[in-house]
């Protein structure tokens, strides 16, 4: 019998010949805590007895959900990380350096038929790389970082047929939020969610990831896709390690296909307080917003403030408004400096935070008042996620967002591409 491509790298990487519902021991190519994790995870490492860091190499700590720290009890726990990282000869990346979904496949520490783990639910990111990679908790963290193991059980695979191409307008994170409404946030748990499909293929890697990114939220343990040339380019440009692409079998097993022509989606926003509560952008426009978030692990990519900036040119943010713009990373933030993205931006009215998670976790940056209306590029819209349960959050895409924040309310971006 044939097998998924969560099958395949479990099989790999354990040495079992694995399918749905085995429970593994394997390798795990890559480790990652960030701030808000690791210092737990370092807790139980000490607690566990460890002595040492396996393979130290294969395994960094970021400082990205309060950065820079806010606090004084937060201070000390970034120095528990660089005492910890420098200690056992690990990475470490530093404030300003930017979000871990961004840095771990941007410093090429994960590529296809990788198996990744990291203390943060949207380690799924990777998967848009053809890698399995997973968020798991502090404790196993500790436990994969003394040992170099991880146990899994294989999941079952939901298989999304995504055929046609987006229309103008509409981008990846219009094409998740939607495919999360129909599935709802419970309806892939503990399974891969795997994306194949004309529409996804036409897709950048940037764009993927996003896709890759929002597999949690409805449930999924994975987001897996093939590595293409476009993804084995963007690898190579990345990363000099070597990596060996994974395909599923035509006569894999799949728990359930699901089929969608997308060739006429509308641009998708997703109403406070789930993100499986997605509507085409008519449902919603006119709502008044006092706040707009761009960037995040979902959405703070250079294609993703580009699309944003094509917008934004020559036009005012509405002055009412506040639009927050968080680069994923220091590189992203290079980028668009350099190419006048940022400059755009700035232009236009945004405000510039620090390469990070900036207002998404809600730790400092961007805290909304009771009452108002966020539009953001995150991946979730929980009460109380930017730290007020007063506030209320919708999830768009960046031309969303940005046309929105324009306007002053919540806006179809293809008012402003026509």
């Amino acid at each position: 019998m044939g097998k998924t491509i969560a099958e395949k790298i479990l099989s790999k990487k354990s040495g079992q010949n694995a399918y749905v519902n085995d429970i593994v021991v394997a390798d795990v190519d890559f480790r990652m805590g960030q701030d808000g994790t690791s210092p737990l995870a370092i807790r139980a490492f000490e607690a566990m007895q460890g002595t040492n860091v396996h393979a130290p190499e294969r395994a960094a700590l970021v400082i990205d959900h309060s950065a820079p720290s806010p606090l004084e009890g937060v201070s000390a726990l970034h120095t528990l990380m660089r005492k910890f990282a420098v200690e056992n000869g690990m990475t470490l990346y530093d404030v300003g350096e930017g979000v871990c979904h961004q840095l771990i496949p941007e410093k090429g520490h994960v590529g296809p038929g990788s198996l990744v783990i990291g203390a943060d639910s949207h380690t799924c990111t990777y998967g848009a790389l053809n890698a399995f990679a997973t968020g798991v908790g502090s404790t196993d963290l500790a436990a994969a970082l003394i040992s170099g193991k991880m146990w899994f059980k294989v999941p079952e695979t939901i298989k999304f047929v995504c055929q046609g191409k987006l229309p103008a307008g509409v981008y990846s994170k219009d094409l998740i939020l939607f495919l999360i409404s129909q599935v709802t946030a419970d309806g892939a748990t503990y399974m891969a969610a795997e994306y194949t499909g004309e529409a996804i293929k036409e897709l950048s890697v940037d764009a993927r990831l996003t896709i890759s990114n929002m597999a949690i939220e409805m449930g999924a343990k994975v987001g897996l896709m093939e590595a293409d040339d476009k993804v084995l380019e963007w690898v190579r440009s990345h990363s000099k390690k070597e990596f060996e692409a994974v395909s599923a079998d035509p006569d894999a097993s799949y728990a359930a296909v699901k089929e969608y022509d997308v060739s006429n989606l509308d641009p998708y926003v997703a109403k406070p307080h789930r993100v499986d509560n997605g509507v085409p952008v008519g449902e919603v426009a006119g709502t008044p917003i006092q706040q707009a978030v761009l960037g995040t692990c979902t959405n703070g990519r250079l294609e993703d403030l580009s699309i944003a900036a094509r917008l934004l040119e020559g036009r005012k943010v509405h002055p009412d408004v506040r639009l927050i713009v968080a680069p994923a990373s220091r590189q992203v933030y290079l980028e668009a400096m350099d190419t006048g993205v940022l400059k755009t931006l700035v232009q236009a009215g945004a405000a510039v935070v620090t390469p990070g998670c900036g207002p998404c976790v809600g730790t400092h940056n961007g805290i909304p008042s009771d009452g108002e209306n966020v539009i953001s590029t995150a991946n979730r819209n929980f009460k109380g996620r930017m730290a007020n349960n007063k506030a209320f959050i919708y999830l768009a895409s960046p031309a969303t967002v940005a046309a929105s924040a324009i306007k002053g309310e919540i806006t179809d971006p293809r008012e402003f591409l026509e």
